[in-house]
C-alpha cells in the first residue's frame, strides 16, 4: 500500500465499499459527539467523512489535534446509513472506518477559518493567502483559471499559432502606464525595464517571418489598483498575425473567446448564455454616444441619445437646459420602459447623485399621452412630440436628461445609464454579451500639458495612412485601433500596426518625439521596419480578467494566486522592502527619500 494514499478525498464511492484504502489531507472538521468522532477530510479533490468510536485509542489521539493538521488515515470503506447518507457529497454515500492514523504535520491557531465562507478581511486573507487558497471557493477559481489557460493553447494552436516566449528583461517604452525598472550592475547608472506589453517584441517577430504567434504573456505595469486590475503584474493572451486586416484579426480571436466562454459558461453549476457570433462593431463615437463610455455593456438594453436640438425649440421652456446647450455643453436622454414605476423619491435621489456628479439631471414620463411629472411644465406640444420622436417613448415610459460639460456628463449619462439598468432590473445577469469597439482617435489632446498625444497604442496604423497625417488636423484622425469588450469588461486592445518606418517617425513627430529620440527608443523597430515589414496586427485580452467573468467574482484577487494588496505590497513575503547596502553597493544606487511631513 502507498505510503500516502491510495485514493484521493473526493475519489470513493459506494463500490468501493469493503475495501481497505489509505487516505491523506487536511482535518477540515471534527465533530465528538462522546461515543463518536466524526472527522472531514480534505485535500484539493473533495472531503471523506472518517470515523472512530470511543474503544478506539484513535479517537483521544485525534481528539487533541488541531484542524488544518495533515494526518494520513487507514481504514475500510462502509456504507453510511440510509439517513445519514449526504446527497450534497460526491463521497456522500460511503464513511471511512479509520483503522490507523498517522500525523504529519500539526497545525498551530488557524488565524482564519478554511472551512468556512466567511470573509476574514484583505489583509489577513492575503498575509496567510496559503491558508486562504485553502478554501473551497479559492480552489475552485484557482482551477477554473488553469483550465482557462490550457483551453486557450489548445484552441489558439488550433488557429495555426504558434508559442512564443519573449524577454522580461527589456528596455523602457513610453506605452502610457509607469515601468518596474530594474538596475543593472554591469552598466552603471543604466536600467532595464519590466515589459509593459510584448508589443515591440511581437511585432519583431512578425517582422522575422513568423506569421501567426502567441503566448500567455506576463505584464508589468506600475499603475494603481482596481476591481479589475491588479497593481504590478497581469497575464495576457498576446497574439500578433501578419498580412491580415481588421477583420481578419477578429475572425481569428471571436471563435477563440466565444469557445472559452460556452466551455465554462456553466462552471460551478451556473447556468448562463454566450451571445453568438459575429460580435458587434461599434465605433468609438457610437459608443461614447449611447452608452457614454468606450467599453458598454450589452446586457443592458438602455441607450443613450443626444437631445440637445430640445433646447432649440421655442416651445421647450426649460432655462437650465437651454442656457447650458448654448454655451456648448452636452444633453444626453435615457428612455427607461415603465419608467414611472418608480416613486418620486427615487428620481430625488438620482438627483442628488447628479449633484456630485457635477451635472443637471431632469426627468419627465409620458401618462394619458402627455408629459408628467419632473419638468414636464416646461414641453409644449412641438417639444414632447420631438421628444416622443427622439427617445420612442411609449405610455408609462419615463426620459431622464444628464446636461453639463462634455468632459464630465458623458461619462455621467454612461453611469445613469447602468444604474438605471440595474435599479430596473434589465440586466441580464445570465448573458456573456461581447462586442468590438472601433475606429479610435489616433490622437487626443493633453489638457495637462497642452499637447498632443497618442491616444491608445503607438504603434497602430492611422486610417489614411501617412497623407492623413500629413494634411488631416491630428485630432480627427481615426486608428485601426479596437477594443474587445465583455459585459462592460474591456478584455482587450489592439490594433492594425504601422509597418512604413516613413509613418511612424511622422505619427511620433506629432506627438512631440523627434526622430532622435524615436532612434534612440525604438531603433530596432525602425531598423526591422527599413528591412521589409509585412502588414500585421492582434491583440492580447486579459486572462485575469476572463477568468473573473468566468467565475462571477467582482475583485479580480479572487482569480489570482498570489496577488498584491490595493497599496501594491505583498502581504505575505514583505514585498516591496528594503535591500542590504551591499545589494546598492554592486548597483551603483543611493537612496534618497523624500522629506518626512510633518503633522
Amino acid at each position: 500500500m502507498h505510503a500516502y494514499r491510495t485514493h484521493t478525498c473526493g475519489q470513493l464511492r459506494r463500490e468501493n465499499v469493503g475495501e481497505t484504502v489509505r487516505l491523506s489531507g487536511w482535518i477540515h472538521r471534527k465533530r465528538n459527539l462522546g461515543q463518536l468522532l466524526f472527522v472531514d477530510l480534505r485535500d484539493h479533490y473533495g472531503i471523506t467523512q472518517c470515523v472512530t468510536d470511543s474503544s478506539s485509542p484513535i479517537l483521544a489521539q485525534l481528539d487533541n489535534i488541531r484542524v488544518e493538521s495533515v494526518i494520513t488515515i487507514t481504514g475500510k470503506v462502509v456504507e453510511r446509513e440510509g439517513n445519514t447518507k449526504n446527497s450534497d457529497m460526491a463521497t456522500g454515500e460511503i464513511e471511512l472506518w479509520m483503522d490507523e492514523v498517522v500525523v504529519q504535520s500539526s497545525a498551530e491557531m488557524v488565524p482564519l477559518q478554511v472551512n468556512s465562507s466567511e470573509d476574514s478581511g484583505e489583509e489577513i486573507r492575503l498575509t496567510y493567502r496559503y491558508l486562504d487558497l485553502r478554501r473551497e471557493k479559492m480552489q475552485k477559481n484557482i482551477k477554473l483559471r488553469s483550465d482557462v489557460i490550457a483551453s486557450l493553447r489548445r484552441r489558439m494552436i488550433g488557429q495555426g499559432f504558434t508559442e512564443f516566449q519573449t524577454p522580461i528583461l527589456t528596455a523602457s517604452s513610453p506605452e502610457g502606464a509607469r515601468d518596474f525598472l530594474v538596475p543593472s550592475r554591469i552598466h552603471p547608472g543604466k536600467f532595464y525595464a519590466l515589459p509593459q506589453a510584448p508589443q515591440q517584441f511581437k511585432q519583431l517577430l512578425m517582422m522575422a517571418g513568423f506569421d501567426r504567434y502567441f503566448q500567455i504573456a506576463p505584464c508589468f505595469r506600475d499603475e494603481d489598483s482596481r476591481a479589475d486590475r491588479s497593481p504590478g503584474e497581469f497575464y495576457q493572451l498576446d497574439f500578433e498575425m501578419s498580412y491580415v486586416t481588421q477583420e481578419d484579426v477578429f475572425s481569428a480571436i471571436e471563435p477563440v473567446l466565444q469557445g472559452i466562454f460556452e466551455e465554462f459558461a456553466n462552471w460551478n453549476g451556473k447556468k448562463r448564455e454566450v451571445a453568438k457570433g459575429p460580435f458587434p462593431r461599434i465605433p468609438f463615437v457610437e459608443s461614447m454616444l449611447k452608452y457614454g463610455c468606450d467599453k458598454p455593456d450589452l446586457r443592458n438594453p438602455l441607450t443613450l441619445f443626444d437631445a440637445a436640438e430640445l433646447a432649440g425649440l421655442e416651445d421647450f421652456s426649460f432655462g437650465n437646459f437651454k442656457s447650458m446647450v448654448e454655451k456648448g455643453d452636452v444633453l444626453r436622454a435615457v428612455r427607461v420602459p415603465n419608467g414611472k414605476s418608480k416613486p418620486r423619491s427615487y428620481f430625488d435621489k438620482l438627483g442628488e447623485w447628479a449633484g456630485e456628479a457635477k451635472v443637471s439631471l431632469a426627468y419627465v414620463s409620458m401618462e394619458e399621452g402627455a408629459p408628467k411629472g419632473g419638468i414636464a411644465k416646461f414641453f409644449g406640444p412641438q417639444a414632447f412630440e420631438r421628444l416622443v420622436v427622439l427617445s420612442a417613448m411609449v405610455e408609462g415610459d419615463t426620459v431622464l436628461f444628464v446636461a453639463g460639460p462634455s468632459s464630465i456628463a458623458v461619462k455621467a449619462a454612461g453611469q445613469l445609464r447602468t444604474k438605471l439598468g440595474e435599479d430596473y432590473g434589465l440586466i441580464r445577469k445570465d448573458l456573456f454579451a461581447f462586442c468590438w469597439v472601433v475606429d479610435f482617435p489616433m490622437f487626443e489632446f493633453n489638457e495637462e500639458t497642452g499637447k498632443i498625444d497618442f491616444s491608445h497604442n503607438p504603434f497602430s496604423m492611422p486610417q489614411g495612412g501617412l497623407e492623413a497625417l500629413n494634411t488631416r488636423n491630428p485630432l480627427e484622425i481615426n486608428a485601426f485601433q479596437y477594443d474587445i469588450v465583455c459585459n462592460g469588461v474591456e478584455l482587450s486592445s489592439g490594433a492594425i500596426r504601422n509597418h512604413m518606418p516613413e509613418i511612424m517617425i511622422r505619427a511620433f513627430e506629432i506627438a512631440g518625439y523627434g526622430q532622435e529620440v524615436l532612434e534612440q527608443k525604438f531603433g530596432g523597430m525602425l531598423a526591422a521596419m527599413r528591412y521589409g515589414a509585412p502588414p500585421h496586427g492582434g491583440s492580447a485580452p486579459g486572462v485575469d480578467r476572463i477568468v473573473m467573468l468566468l467565475a462571477d467574482e467582482p475583485n479580480i484577487r479572487e482569480v489570482i494566486c498570489f496577488p498584491m494588496n490595493q497599496k501594491a505590497e505583498d502581504m505575505m513575503m514583505k514585498a516591496p522592502s528594503e535591500v542590504r547596502p551591499e545589494q546598492l553597493k554592486e548597483l551603483h544606487i543611493r537612496i534618497e527619500l523624500p522629506p518626512v511631513r510633518k503633522s
